[in-house]
C-alpha cells in the first residue's frame, strides 16, 4: 500500500516518475501518546503514520451487539505500523473476507515534525461500502496530510448483520438495538475529542466526511444525540440520509434470528451470540440505520430537511454517472429485457420513462447497462444516490446552513477496474475516491494511471477538501472559485475546467422535470 501511494503521490504531485520506495523511507518511528498508552508509528513521505489504534474494545462475546466499550490499556510501547483487521465481510470489490470482529481500530497521519498540541485542523474519513463492506485501509490519508497541512483520520466499524441487526431481544437488554457501526463511529469522534491533541491536532476543529454509506453516516451525525459537539463541518460524498423505523428494523431482525435458528425472542439474543462469525457473514444481512431509537430518535431525512440538525457548514455533491458502478452487470441485456426491467419497476410511468431513456438504433453489449444506469443516477432509484435527490438535498440543506455542493463530471477516467474490457464506466459511484485517496481501488491501482489532466483534478480536489477542513471554504489556488450554493454546483473536471454551472443546468440533464413529478 506505502508503494502505491508513494508512487502516486509524487505523480500527482510532479507529472513525473517516483523515486523508488526504499530511496524516500526513514527510520524514524514517532512516538505519541494515548490515553490507553504509548503508541510507535512509522514516518514515510512526509507524514507520520499511527496504524490500528484501538478506540474501543473488541466486540467479541457478550459485547457483539452492544455499544462500543472502552479500550483496555497496555503497558509499554505499542506497535502503530501497520494495518488493523478489517471488520467482518464477505469478499468484495471493496477487500478480502474478514472474520474478525476485532477491528475496532482508527488511523491518524499527521504533516513530518507536527508537534504535541499544535492544533492542526483534522479531517475524519467515514468509509464507503453500503454499511455491508470496505475498510479504512483502502483510505491512507498521506497524500491530504501531506499537501494541507491537516490530520487526518480514518476509521473501522461493524458492517452488515454484525454493525446494524435490531431485534427485540436485543432491544429488551439495552432499550434500542441497531446502530451499532454508528456508535462505534461516536466512540471514534470521542476518542478524537480526547486524544488527537496529542498527535497535534485540534479537537474542536474537526470536520467528518464519507462517501456512500459514509456519506449516509454523515447525515445521520447531523441529527444524532450522541454525534452532537463532536465535529464542526460535514462532508457528503454520493450519500442520502437513509434509514429504517424501528418496528421495520425489528421485523426484518426476527426474521434473520429465525434463519439462524434463534426463533424464541427470549433467549435469541444469547443465540445469535453464540454462532460463529462465518455464519453470520454468510448469512442474511441487515445494511441500514434504525431509528425511532434513542441513538436516531428520528429519521435523519425528515430532520435534516426540516432544519432540525447540526447547522455546521457542508460539502454535499454526487458523480454524474452513480449508476454505471452499479449496473454494469447489466450488460448484454435485450431490448425487449430492458424495456421490461422499465416496466417492472415503473408501471403506469414506464411509457415517460421509456421515452426519456429509449433503445438506440445503434447499439452493443453495453448500451443495456448504460441506460440503466442513467436511469438509476437521475431518479436516485439507490437509496437516494446521485440525480435529481442529490440537487434536491443541495437545496434542502442550503435553507438551513452553508452548503457548498458539487458534482464530480469526469466522465472518462479509468473508473474502478478494466474490466469489463470495454465498458466506459464514467464518473461512476466511487470514481472520486481515488483522487483524494490514492490507495483506493478495487483490486487494481487506480491513480498511478492518471494522465496529466487528472493529476491536475486530483491536486484541486485534495486542496478544495483541504481548504474546506481548515476554513470552512474550500479554495485551490489557480482553480475555480467554488460558490457557496446559490443556484450553481462546482462541476470538478480534469485538466483545470472545473466550473460552477446552474443547478438547473444540471436538472436538465438529469431529467429531473420527469423524476419529480410523479
Amino acid at each position: 500500500m506505502v508503494t502505491v501511494i508513494a508512487l502516486a503521490t509524487a505523480l500527482l504531485l510532479t507529472g513525473t516518475p517516483a523515486l523508488q520506495p526504499d530511496a524516500v523511507q526513514h527510520r524514524d518511528r514517532p512516538v505519541a501518546r494515548t490515553e490507553s498508552g504509548l503508541v510507535r508509528g512509522a514516518r514515510a513521505d512526509g507524514v507520520d503514520r499511527f496504524l490500528a489504534l484501538p478506540y474501543a474494545a473488541p466486540p467479541v462475546g457478550d459485547l457483539r451487539w452492544r455499544a462500543p466499550q472502552p479500550a483496555p490499556a497496555w503497558t509499554g510501547v505499542r506497535a502503530a505500523d501497520a494495518w488493523g483487521n478489517r471488520c467482518p465481510a464477505a469478499v468484495s470489490g471493496n477487500g478480502p473476507r474478514s472474520e474478525t470482529e476485532d477491528c475496532l481500530y482508527l488511523n491518524v497521519f499527521r504533516p513530518e515534525g507536527t508537534r504535541p498540541g499544535q492544533r492542526l485542523p483534522v479531517l475524519f474519513w467515514i468509509h464507503g461500502g453500503g454499511l455491508l463492506n470496505g475498510s479504512a485501509n483502502q483510505h491512507d490519508g498521506t497524500l491530504i496530510a501531506q499537501l494541507e497541512d491537516v490530520v487526518v483520520v480514518s476509521v473501522n466499524y461493524r458492517l452488515g448483520v454484525l454493525g446494524y441487526l435490531a431485534h427485540p431481544s436485543l432491544t429488551a437488554e439495552a432499550g434500542q438495538s441497531g446502530d451499532y457501526g454508528l456508535l462505534d463511529q461516536q466512540a471514534a469522534l470521542r476518542w478524537v475529542r480526547r486524544n488527537i491533541a496529542a498527535f497535534g491536532g485540534d479537537p474542536r476543529q474537526v470536520t467528518i466526511d464519507g462517501e456512500s454509506a459514509g456519506g449516509f453516516s454523515v447525515c445521520a451525525h447531523l441529527t444524532a444525540p450522541g454525534s452532537a459537539g463532536l465535529f464542526v463541518r460535514g462532508i457528503i460524498q454520493s450519500g442520502s440520509c437513509v434509514s429504517r423505523p424501528v418496528e421495520e428494523g425489528e421485523r426484518t431482525g426476527g426474521g434473520i434470528a429465525v434463519a439462524h435458528g434463534c426463533p424464541d425472542p427470549a433467549t435469541a439474543a444469547a443465540c445469535l451470540r453464540a454462532l460463529p462469525v462465518g455464519r453470520l457473514v454468510d448469512g442474511p444481512q441487515y445494511t441500514s440505520f434504525t431509528h425511532g431509537v434513542p441513538a436516531l430518535p428520528e429519521s435523519p431525512d425528515a430532520a435534516v430537511r426540516a432544519g432540525r440538525f447540526q447547522r455546521v457548514p457542508l460539502m454535499i455533491g454526487s458523480t454524474r454517472d452513480e449508476g454505471r458502478t452499479f449496473m454494469q452487470g447489466n450488460r448484454g441485456w435485450t431490448r425487449e429485457q430492458y424495456e421490461e426491467w422499465v416496466r417492472t419497476l415503473f408501471g403506469d410511468r414506464a411509457a415517460a420513462v421509456l421515452a426519456r431513456y429509449p433503445w438506440p438504433d445503434t447499439s452493443d453489449q453495453f448500451t443495456p447497462a448504460y441506460l440503466t444506469g442513467a436511469i438509476v443516477t437521475d431518479s436516485g432509484l439507490f437509496a437516494g444516490i446521485g440525480g435529481c435527490p442529490a440537487l434536491r438535498f443541495v437545496q434542502d440543506l442550503s435553507a438551513h446552513t452553508t452548503v457548498y455542493g458539487y458534482r464530480f463530471d469526469h466522465r472518462t477516467g479509468p473508473g474502478l477496474s478494466p474490466q469489463p474490457a470495454g465498458y466506459v464506466w464514467g464518473a461512476g459511484h466511487a470514481a472520486e475516491l481515488a483522487y483524494l485517496w490514492p490507495s483506493f481501488d478495487n483490486g487494481i491501482p487506480i491513480a498511478p494511471t492518471f494522465d496529466a489532466g487528472e493529476r491536475r483534478l486530483a491536486r484541486d480536489m485534495v486542496h478544495y477538501w483541504g481548504a474546506f477542513t481548515r476554513t470552512g471554504h474550500p479554495y485551490a489556488k489557480a482553480s475555480a472559485r467554488w460558490p457557496q450554493f446559490g443556484g450553481s454546483l462546482l462541476s470538478l473536471r480534469a485538466a483545470g475546467r472545473s466550473t460552477p454551472v446552474p443547478a438547473g443546468t444540471m436538472a436538465a440533464e438529469h431529467n429531473c422535470d420527469l423524476w419529480q413529478s410523479g
